[in-house]
């Protein structure tokens, strides 16, 4: 199974931090955040990892190299200004992620989930990974109900930002800039999107007080 990890937003609440560092090499004990994911994916047994860039991506592109201080072969896909929001980043990085399902992960989370997990999901077009609201999403993204993200009941999730995705589900999507989001409600609503939930650490680092929290500050 490959990964991909989304890396091409501009962190606009994270200003002034992101003026010139890109989100995912904040330092997060000691480490840049996006070096975290990439040592989690290559101790759960991943190889292939594709890293989507926009804002400031060479330097991210020259602080990780090709991935082998990981054991990992990195490719890159750059977005053009602006980036192509979460739809569309994976959507141009498709003939990366090959023809089985694929993990992805939002670069600016920072969990313990058992990113080995992912591999033996079987997912046939989109599995999501939930999490219990946090204080910032108290309303939620997802209902889940039998193990189907659940369109018709009120949200009762939050998103964690991990994932599985079957190529299929881009199947019939065009080149552009979008969000994933709508995608997956309405793929909800047929019953093609499975989930879990997960009640371990977990944090969305997207503001400069949940980073804040997050370093212990």
């Amino acid at each position: 199974m490959r990964a991909m990890i989304l890396a091409a937003g501009r962190g606009e609440r994270l200003r002034p931090l992101t003026d010139t560092t890109p989100k995912p090499l904040l330092q997060i004990h000691g480490r840049p955040l996006i070096a975290h994911h990439l040592e989690k994916l290559a101790a759960a047994g991943f190889r292939e990892v594709v890293i989507n860039l926009a804002h400031l991506g060479d330097i991210i592109q020259d602080s990780l190299g090709d991935g082998s201080a990981w054991g990992l072969n990195i490719h890159y896909s750059p977005e053009p200004p602006g980036a192509l929001d979460t739809g569309g980043g994976i959507q141009q990085a498709m003939h990366m992620l090959g023809d089985a399902p694929f993990a992805v992960i939002n670069g600016d989370v920072y969990s313990d989930y058992p990113l080995a997990r992912l591999r033996a999901i079987k997912c046939d077009f989109a599995h999501l990974v939930l999490v219990p609201n946090p204080a910032h999403n108290p309303a939620g993204d997802f209902a889940l109900l039998g193990g189907y993200i659940n369109s018709k009941e009120a949200p009762s999730h939050t998103f964690s930002g991990i994932s599985v995705y079957h190529p299929r589900f881009f199947k019939e999507t065009a080149a552009g800039r979008f969000s994933i989001v709508p995608l997956l409600r309405a793929a909800a609503c047929e019953q093609k999107v499975t989930g879990e939930i997960f009640k371990g650490d977990w944090h969305d680092i997207g503001t400069l007080e949940r980073l804040e929290a997050l370093r212990g500050g």
